[in-house]
């Protein structure tokens, strides 16, 4: 496995991008992020666009259908389940005959996979551990399938992010059943850090390239991600100002050993005040400066990205959100004099 297939000073989106025009949305990002672009998600599109939609649409000998609190496993395939498959094929499709360096495309981990799909009576298949494996298991197997075709077409060394929103509230056992009368009772770290590593390892062999772990919430499980093996990790660095000196320090450990960090820094809907690039970046070299590495690291081992998903942002902000991105990128590799 390479160390990484990006080049310094790169920067890449989150994934999901506004609108219903996945040709168009492929346009902007292989424009403004031309090294190191990512597969675009468009959740504006409805059932089967979104991030759990699409990853069922991956799923081999399982499928899914839309009832009033989600999705849910159904013996088989279906309108809503064909619908989700469509929607990647033409994702696919707008990638045409780009050749890429290097493209990212973006899955939901197992835990937020499990998460966000329900069981035939009714509960999560997070709540059923012999159904959590047979999702991954299925997740894997579609996902080798769908690196292969995104090679082919591009010819691109492909990097996999596996989202995962969900997993804080699941370690602290704060999400609800779906029916929202109680909770579901949380899973232990070591429980989940070994299915991940299952995912990482097993995603890094069907890549041969670095396995990003994505968590935008305040808390992210640093510590935990960083011990699965994954090359890096992506979070919004924009709420790490004031973190508590345990996150702090899981975040020097795993830029010590060698991870890359993911920082999310530009704002995902357009600010009230215009942001200048010093503004944006900001966060980034305060967080370098606090934790007392040398600014290098920043080129060498961190990527800019927006601080979560482009869904919600206006056509003009989604543009100069990312080229103020890449900017980010270019302003790690060569800080502009007196930052």
């Amino acid at each position: 496995m390479s160390e990484h297939p990006w080049p310094p000073g790169a920067a890449t989106g989150i994934g999901s991008m506004p609108g219903t025009d996945v040709a168009e949305a492929a346009a902007v990002v292989f424009g403004e992020l031309p090294e190191f672009p990512h597969l675009p998600e468009l959740p504006g599109r409805g059932v089967g666009a979104d991030m759990i939609g699409r990853t069922a649409a991956l799923l081999v000998d399982l499928a899914v259908e839309v009832v009033p609190s989600g999705y849910r496993v159904t013996a088989h395939p279906g309108r809503d389940h064909r619908r989700a498959v469509d929607l990647l094929r033409w994702d696919l499709d707008a990638v045409g005959d780009a050749r890429l360096p290097v493209l990212k495309t973006q899955v939901a981990g197992p835990w937020s996979l499990a998460a966000g799909i329900e069981l035939p009576r009714g509960h999560r298949v997070l709540t059923d551990r012999g159904a959590v494996r047979e999702f991954t298991e299925s997740m894997l197997e579609g996902l080798a399938g769908h690196v292969a075709e995104l090679k082919a077409r591009t010819g691109a060394e492909v990097v996999v992010q596996f989202d995962e929103p969900t997993l804080p509230r699941i370690l602290a056992g704060t999400l609800p059943t779906p029916s929202g009368y109680g909770s579901v009772p949380a899973v232990a770290e070591p429980e989940a850090r070994d299915l991940l590593v299952t995912v990482v390892e097993r995603a890094g062999a069907i890549t041969g390239q670095p396995v990003v772990l994505h968590c935008c919430a305040s808390r992210p499980p640093v510590g935990l991600l960083r011990s699965t093996g994954a090359g890096a990790l992506s979070l919004d660095a924009t709420l790490l100002d004031g973190s508590p000196a345990q996150l702090l320090d899981e975040i020097g450990e795993t830029w010590d050993s060698g991870t890359t960090l993911f920082l999310g820094l530009v704002p995902a809907a357009e600010p009230g005040t215009p942001p200048s690039l010093r503004d944006v970046a900001a966060p980034a070299f305060r967080l370098v400066d606090h934790l007392g590495f040398n600014r290098a690291i920043l080129a060498e081992r961190a990527v800019a990205t927006p601080v979560c998903g482009l869904a919600g942002a206006k056509p003009a902000w989604l543009r100069r959100a990312l080229s103020l991105t890449r900017d980010v990128g270019k302003a790690f590799l060569e800080p502009p004099e007196g930052w």
